[in-house]
């Protein structure tokens, strides 16, 4: 979602590093491990080989890591595990991965063969086969089917599991990539049909033609049997912006097509422009708005900000608004907008889904799951319909079909199984239809939604899982997760590995619903923006000490995970609050905030976190920065960091040199570096069941 070009895009750079450097935040000899930030040098190859050795032999050789490799394993090629499905031109798709395909397979079956007990599917592409065959790590990154029938799709794969993707077309009718089809090799890159013989796509055209976090800028139209260089361009973004410029289409399953291109100056600004007649034309749109998809004539839209339209109409921040695709086609600086759906104060808009002539939408209302389906009516306006599903559950929208009526929700519990529920939402009806076997006595458990205060007064939600009879004694081991970021909302949900290896034995598990999140809507959100990210933190030890003060648990038993965002969030904790913890879980983490924007695509998220160009932001970064507040003297908990060499959204870097610097305070750790896996855990079920296993052992040790 980035775009640069050279001469500027190196300007830029320059003008950084002098601000960074004038600050002190990047002067080598003020940073001694600034050389763990190189990606993939043998001699960061040795540190962490020598570093995974040293984990691994303690981790591996506990008398509990058998037994949770064996069960992570068992569960992640489960056979049975429900298959959720993707709708592509008319067929049911689903990507799968067991026993027999690490990698995966891509494989299709009709709808109501889906719905069958036993589906038949028929396999499109074997992924396994196709790395063998081609001597790569092929990781699954997704496939964008061109409109209508759709049998001409483009497959994104990533070696390794990094964000940077190789595309190649593929014909789901043959089971075969298409030759001389469409091919754009390896980069971070976004396409577009406009139709089945034309793309829009957006890459790095020339070397170095990326933004400041590494994104593409430059969108541009390609025919098919044209050369690539010969494509011709459409939109053009700017290296300064914070991520980049993306094509999209949407498509209304009748015919109706709209086609788009979003530029991200800033992670949490976009500015939506029309293709019309081979260029495209800006919307008089406000900042904060994300374009959700089409129903008919009707284009939507969620706001992130207060805003009034041309006809003085006011919206609330949080809103779903939609536009006259005609109208908004021939006047697009002067958008009329209808409403849609307004959150009450304890509501959130969560996903939305369009099927040919309906729009459902997932929304919270005080953290637990609704879904409502809307109609749209003569004249512009909207009837909407509740769904009736499950109360205190976890409501996830999982796809709907384009060109029909039926859509797919999923419900779940942390003790309850994910059931997938249909919904026809012509005749306005949900059923359960699938569910995925229970692989854990849930009958013992109970899920409580309680609330702590944080120093400001604010009430912070939060869902504890536990034992029926769970006695009060602070002597029940805790794992309590958080993230509180980029508007993200964390809703408890079902984990057989969670169950088996952590609440069966005695742990308690809590999920802190903290500011930063999206739990409340934008203001949650902004609440914890930027030099009030504190308030975040504040919020995640106002948790912490209300199960402390409920006689849950106790520091010696509270152990604490999250990862990326939440990564940060772990090592804020483990620096400002170390006697509160006796685990901490830092996965995947930023945590040299001072230096975070020069690492991986760290430039892209200034509107989050801030920028150190900025006096008040920098001195705020390094006040909270894990890294820089690391002290010697202090007692540390132990910590597990992992992370993975192809992550390259957050980079290993951060957590490689929090490691380091914690070796030369003499604290103790435990580090680990997958050398496949993107961000994320491992490029497949083996690696992916290895991390978690070594993440229960790690808190089995610590905390039981």
């Amino acid at each position: 979602m980035n775009h640069g070009g050279i001469g500027r895009r190196a300007a830029l750079a320059a003008l950084v590093v002098a601000l960074v450097t004038a600050c002190g935040g990047s002067d080598p000899g003020a940073d001694p491990y600034l050389w763990l930030e190189e990606l993939d040098s043998p001699r960061v190859q040795s540190w962490v080989a020598a570093e995974n050795a040293k984990t691994l032999d303690v981790l591996e050789k506990d008398p509990g890591y058998a037994a949770n490799l064996a069960t992570a394993v068992e569960l992640g090629k489960a056979p049975d595990r429900l298959p959720l499905p993707r709708f592509h031109g008319g067929a049911v798709g689903n990507f799968w991965q067991d026993g027999d395909h690490q990698r995966g397979i891509w494989r299709e079956t009709t709808v109501a063969g889906y719905e069958a007990p036993q589906p038949e599917w028929k396999t499109v592409l074997d992924l396994d086969a196709l790395a063998a065959a081609e001597g790569r790590n092929w990781v699954w990154e997704g496939m964008n089917c061109a409109p209508g029938a759709g049998a001409r799709c483009l497959v994104e794969l990533s070696d390794g599991g990094a964000d940077a993707v190789t595309v190649r077309e593929f014909d789901r009718s043959t089971g075969q990539f298409v030759a001389g089809g469409f091919v754009l090799d390896e980069g971070k890159q976004y396409t577009s049909w406009i139709d089945e013989n034309t793309l829009l796509v957006s890459r790095e055209w020339n070397p170095g033609d990326t933004t400041v976090s590494g994104y593409p800028y430059v969108v541009k139209r390609w025919e098919r049997g044209q050369p690539l260089a010969d494509a011709t361009e459409i939109l053009r973004g700017d290296p300064a912006d914070g991520l980049g410029t993306a094509p999209f289409l949407l498509d209304g399953g009748r015919g109706e097509r709209v086609t788009m291109v979003v530029r991200r100056p800033s992670f949490f600004e976009s500015q939506i422009s029309l293709v019309r007649d081979g260029r495209a034309v800006r919307i008089a749109l406000p900042p904060k708005v994300d374009v959700q998809g089409l129903v008919g004539d009707r284009v939507l839209v969620s706001l992130r900000q207060d805003w009034t339209g041309a006809d003085g109409q006011a919206f609330a921040a949080g809103s779903l608004i939609s536009f006259d695709r005609d109208a908004l086609t021939t006047a697009p600086d002067r958008p009329r907008a209808t409403l849609v759906y307004a959150p009450g104060p304890t509501q959130t808009l969560q996903q939305v889904m369009t099927t040919r002539a309906h729009l459902i939408t997932t929304s919270l209302d005080d953290v637990r799951g609704r879904a409502t389906v809307y109609t749209p009516l003569p004249g512009g306006g909207w009837s909407a319909a509740p769904v009736a599903l499950p109360e205190n559950a976890t409501v996830d929208a999982v796809d709907a079909d384009s060109r029909g009526d039926t859509a797919y929700l999923t419900v779940s519990s942390p003790v309850t199984p994910i059931t997938l529920w249909r919904l026809d939402t012509a005749a306005g009806r949900a059923d359960p239809i699938k569910a995925a076997p229970a692989r854990f006595d849930a009958s013992r458990f109970v899920v409580e939604q309680l609330k702590a205060t944080s120093p400001d007064g604010t009430r912070v939600p939060y869902f504890i899982v536990h034992a029926a009879g769970m006695k009060y004694d602070g002597k029940n081991p805790t794992i309590m997760y958080g993230y509180g970021g980029f508007g993200s909302s964390e809703t408890p949900g079902y984990s057989g590995l969670l169950g088996r290896l952590w609440l069966e034995r005695g742990g308690v598990y809590v999920i802190a619903n903290i500011r930063g999140g999206g739990e409340y809507g934008p203001a949650w959100h902004e609440a914890a923006l930027k030099t009030q990210r504190q308030r975040a933190f504040d919020d995640f030890r106002a948790v912490a000490d209300d199960l402390i003060g409920r006689d849950v648990t106790t520091p010696r038993h509270l152990g604490i995970q999250g990862g990326s965002n939440g990564g940060l969030l772990m090592g804020v904790q483990f620096t400002q609050a170390p006697e509160l913890w006796n685990a901490v879980d830092i996965q995947i983490p930023l945590l040299d905030m001072v230096r975070y924007e020069q690492i991986a695509a760290g430039a892209s998220w200034t509107g989050e976190y801030g920028t150190v160009a900025d006096p008040a932001e920098r001195a705020f970064l390094q006040s909270i920065s894990p890294y820089a507040q690391l002290r010697s003297g202090v007692s540390y908990p132990k910590p597990f960091i992992w992370t993975t060499t192809k992550d390259d959204r957050v980079g290993p870097q951060h957590a490689r040199k929090f490691a380091a610097r914690l070796s030369e305070l003499g604290a103790p750790y435990f580090f680990y570096e997958a050398t496949q896996g993107g961000h994320g855990s491992g490029a497949n079920i083996d690696e992916r069941a290895r991390t978690s296993a070594l993440e229960y052992t790690y808190f089995a040790r610590q905390l039981m």
